[in-house]
């Protein structure tokens, strides 16, 4: 390797060649310290001011020194039942208001429904005990109930409800101040505030409990058809609200906010099947399917409106499943009747003349026990409502919810306020006890709208966004690529491909693009459309392999459908794993030449090709960036569907390339243990003493495309979603941000110290929040705050450096700002260019022409994860592509690895 300047010769090489690692590096070469995040070093200045509202309602505590008295709540069975805590938490906070009083010494109390209970005051009791009897319905006398058999009439169902009793312990275990979070508001470190705001919380959640709420986290669904959605598939999006207390720099506030849920869309079962599976009669479900499907799921039996769980479906359909029945002569009192094997069908038809229209040749619903079936018609059973769908919603049930409950802002600012209004929260005895007021009305305050970053366009001709926005009418990409050896292939009918090549390359030569006609259109033969997926992959690259004369430069993929196309992963992990083809997948609905640029951004992109700069990157004048080699990431993880427990999560980080530009990135991805959040293979050292892992790779490449400098500065996006409930006052997002600064972060050093290196980078590491509930408004506009809008007083972390950013227009609904948290600043930016630089990073996103919501960086990562994950669709969960296995660290659950990308296209923005 070449050595540029006086500094390299001093220095080890941050990219020596394989051969030549040192293997007597140790992995551990220091304890490296322990670090907190930061406090807020100042507030911005730049921009425009602009006045807002937030949904954030102010909050007055008038007895700031009173104590909440945290109770333990311990529940046992006497015969030794499973707790079901959700029911015997109902079950309990009855009791305890209906006969309890005493005990309580008459105090209102907060219960979570599980372990603990909180009063304000202490209880007159430190400990006492009681019992909640549970009835448990399990057949009716003549119900259809299997009793085993004929022989055996000690199992017949003679009784109604069975009883279980639970007992029920409660006992002191803390004091809690209220004054932490007053102490918490002044910018100071108290252990104790997250217990009184949880406290806080929980009185929230108790209050929409007692009214039947559907809980979810911090909120809340009625029942009421005015909230659903319908979305298809038999399921459907419920509007509640989210709520919570919230420690800012203004003051405390309660967060309120509009929130979606997805249940199963309440009403007959049969019309939920039919939904589900998409079909319109009867006989076409498919009855395995749906027996996974109702699996403990709740009904309401119409015939006698009372509810029950699905355990399964009957073996036999209606009119063959049999059971015991016992009937009386009606001779007298003594009489014992005889017992009568009966289908369920006729049992419903002639002893309980009820007409059955569907079910005869149906399975029934069982909703007994497993040893003790209980048979019930389909059609006389309806779905309870308020029950949760937790899979992955499909693309169409996913843009049907996005279309129908959008909120313009002025009628989502009217549906929060007045939740606030019509809930009273400040009524509640335990927040007056505490002196708790809160205001009805949406706070007031500034924010700043920065300037438009400019940008640069082919012939170096400026180009000015209008709010967040521009095109490329008339407009030459600024490095355009070229294409010569390429291919169309297509896997749709419907797709005029002809057309399609000529039309692509005319608005390729307008854009400064040169496309050659292509070498071959492939049409996919109509008898292979039957196969599996990587088997029709495999046929047409025999046909492109037997047509063209080599490897072409690019491949144009039509695909049957716009998303979730099986054929989609199979052929990019054959592209971009096994023959390194750049490709591009598309399925036209309308072929025009806004359809065409957009296309063709991705395309120049993946070539290499770069389509727009900001000014202030092609002048070189990006403030301590510039000045130094600096290397920006974004990094992710994707998991598994939710209720996939066996599926590996995937981490990607991207990287920043060919200094100084920081709009060309480079992809690493990992697979890692499903679920885990933090980033496994940042630095992986294997058996040999070599590194394996992801910073290697992207320090390796930041090298070799900037001319052999060595990152100095690095600055870390890290995105976390709302999977674990992230706010700037949750207790668990704290110890996220922990591990995010000495988990990832010593693993970044390490993978840096590993390449021989001694001086580390200066490390700037911010964590880029999407899914939260503040939301902002224009104080005097209708329409969603401009492109720009960024907010660092009043609503943000009392004591933490933290900011709000609306980078992007919302064009549709009610935009939701991205919130950034500063937890590490080594390199030491002004609040004015760090806020200036994310809202630059949010222009330079290579795919589209408008600034997206959060960093290019964490965007590509993002969708580096999204992409390389439809490789292991295809994979055999018991092979890997080096027939190898990685074992997670719990359990030893093996993960597969992910095929790696062809060295050929490894540099590419594949992801774009």
């Amino acid at each position: 390797m070449e050595k540029a300047g006086k500094e390299r010769d001093k220095s080890p090489s941050l990219a020596p060649p394989a051969s030549t690692i040192l293997h007597d590096v140790k992995a551990e070469r220091l304890d490296l310290p322990k670090r907190s995040i930061i406090t807020r070093p100042g507030f911005g200045t730049s921009g425009q001011r602009i006045s807002l509202l937030v949904n954030h309602f102010r909050v007055s505590v008038r007895y700031p020194d009173e104590y909440f008295y945290q109770y333990s709540v311990s529940i046992s069975s006497e015969n030794n039942s499973m707790v079901d805590s959700k029911v015997i938490g109902r079950k309990v906070t009855d009791k305890l208001y209906q006969t309890y009083s005493s005990e309580l010494s008459g105090k209102k109390f907060a219960y979570d429904g599980e372990k603990n209970l909180y009063t304000v005051g202490p209880l007159p009791h430190n400990n006492f005990e009681f019992t909640v009897v549970l009835e448990e319905s399990i057949g009716k006398r003549g119900s259809p109930s299997h009793s085993g058999s004929p022989n055996d009439s000690s199992k017949r169902s003679k009784r109604t409800l069975q009883s279980n009793t639970f007992k029920v312990e409660i006992s002191y275990a803390a004091k809690i101040p209220l004054k932490t979070i007053s102490l918490a508001l002044q910018g100071a470190e108290t252990e104790k505030v997250q217990d009184a705001l949880r406290v806080l919380d929980i009185i929230l959640r108790q209050q929409a409990a007692r009214r039947g709420c559907l809980l979810v986290r911090q909120s809340f669904f009625n029942d009421d058809s005015r909230m659903f959605t319908d979305v298809g598939g038999g399921v459907t999006g419920v509007r509640g609200f989210h709520s919570s207390f919230r420690p800012t720099h203004g003051g405390l506030s309660l967060n309120m906010d509009v929130s979606t849920t997805m249940i199963l869309k309440p009403g007959p079962v049969l019309d939920f099947l039919l939904a589900n599976q998409n079909v319109k009669e009867t006989r076409y479900i498919d009855w395995l399917k749906a027996k996974k499907m109702l699996k403990n799921l709740r009904v309401k039996a119409m015939h006698s409106n009372m509810e029950f769980k699905i355990i399964g479906l009957s073996d036999k359909p209606c009119n063959q499943q049999f059971f015991l029945l016992k009937v009386k002569s009606g001779s007298g009192a003594k009489d014992e009747g005889e017992t009568l094997e009966i289908t369920v069908y006729d049992y419903f038809v002639k002893h309980r003349n009820i007409e059955l229209k569907y079910s005869a040749y149906m399975p029934c619903l069982d909703v007994g026990k497993s040893k003790r079936p209980n048979y019930l018609p389909l059609e006389l059973c309806s779905l309870v409502s308020l029950q949760r769908y937790t899979k992955a919603l499909s693309g169409t049930q996913r843009a049907s919810l996005v279309e129908k409950s959008r909120q313009k802002p002025p009628e989502r600012i009217r549906v929060i306020t007045d939740a606030v209004r019509n809930y009273r929260y400040d009524e509640d005895p335990l927040l007056v006890a505490c002196g708790i007021s809160i205001e009805k009305q949406l706070t007031q305050i500034d924010g700043r709208v920065l300037d438009t970053p400019k940008l640069k366009v082919g012939n170096s001709e400026d180009c000015i966004p209008r709010n967040g926005r521009w095109n490329f009418n008339n407009k030459k990409l600024l490095n355009p690529s070229r294409i010569d050896r390429w291919a169309l292939v297509n896997f749709s009918g419907r797709c005029d491909t002809s057309h399609l090549s000529r039309e692509l390359i005319n608005c390729g030569r307008n854009k400064g693009i040169h496309i050659g006609r292509p070498y071959t259109i492939i049409e996919e033969d109509h008898q292979c459309r039957r196969a599996s997926p990587v088997i029709r992959v495999e046929k047409m690259f025999e046909q492109i392999m037997a047509k063209l004369p080599g490897p072409p430069d690019f491949l144009l993929c039509v695909l049957p459908e716009r998303k979730n196309s099986d054929i989609y992963g199979p052929w990019k992990k054959k592209c971009l794993s096994n023959l390194g083809i750049v490709t591009q997948c598309i399925s036209p609905s309308k072929i025009n030449d806004q359809y065409l640029t957009n296309v063709l951004l991705k395309i120049n992109s993946k070539l290499g090709g770069i389509n727009s700069l900001l000014a202030i990157e092609h002048s070189r004048r990006i403030p301590l960036i510039t000045d130094k080699p600096t290397m920006i990431l974004g990094m992710d993880v994707s998991h598994g569907s939710p209720g996939r427990s066996d599926i590996p999560s995937i981490a990607a980080v991207v990287g920043s390339r060919s200094w100084p530009l920081i709009s060309r990135y480079r992809a690493a991805v990992r697979t890692q243990s499903p679920k885990v959040e933090m980033i496994e293979s940042l630095f992986k050292p294997l058996a040999n003493g070599e590194d394996d892992g992801i910073m290697r790779e992207l320090l390796v490449d930041f090298y070799e495309t900037s001319n052999g400098r060595k990152p100095t500065q690095i600055i870390v996006f890290r995105l976390i979603l709302n999977r674990y409930n992230l706010s700037h006052r949750d207790g668990v997002s704290e110890s996220q941000f922990a591990q995010v600064m000495n988990i990832e972060l010593d693993q970044m050093i390490k993978a840096y110290q590993h390449l021989g290196e001694t001086d580390i980078p200066k490390f700037t590491l911010i964590v880029a929040q999407k899914n939260h509930h503040t939301k902002l408004f224009q104080a005097s506009a209708a329409e969603n705050v401009p492109s720009g809008t960024v907010v660092d007083s009043k609503i943000v972390h009392p004591r933490n450096y933290d900011f709000y950013m609306c980078s992007h227009a919302g064009m549709m609904g009610t935009s939701r700002p991205a919130h950034y948290h500063v937890l590490l600043d080594e390199i030491g930016f002004s609040p004015d260019d760090l806020q200036n630089l994310v809202h630059s990073l949010s222009y330079v996103y290579q795919r589209s022409t408008t600034a997206i919501s959060i960093v290019a960086p964490v965007s590509y990562a993002h969708l580096a994860a999204q992409q390389m994950g439809q490789f292991l669709k295809f994979e055999d969960s018991s092979e890997t592509s080096s027939g190898q296995k990685s074992m997670t660290a719990a359990g030893n659950v093996p993960v597969p690895e992910l095929p790696r990308l062809h060295k050929d296209v490894a540099g590419s923005m594949f992801f774009c």
